[in-house]
């Protein structure tokens, strides 16, 4: 049996690079997260204001 016939057609697609790309749809059937950062993964928390702006470098003025 091979890899694909494991799943649905709806469950992934393959990259230009031929990785194996799973779908929102596959992980919303698995039901958790697995942790490996996918890409179509609708479990990823989305970050909040506050984690966005700590990514810009503070300016140095300082009151």
């Amino acid at each position: 049996m091979s890899f694909t016939a494991k799943f649905e057609k709806e469950d992934f697609y393959l990259n230009d690079e031929g990785y194996v790309i799973f779908t929102e749809a596959y992980h919303l059937k698995r039901g958790y997260c697995c942790q490996s950062n996918c890409l179509h993964c609708p479990y990823k928390e989305k970050p909040d204001k506050k984690e966005r702006n700590r990514d810009i470098p503070d300016s140095g003025n300082q009151l």
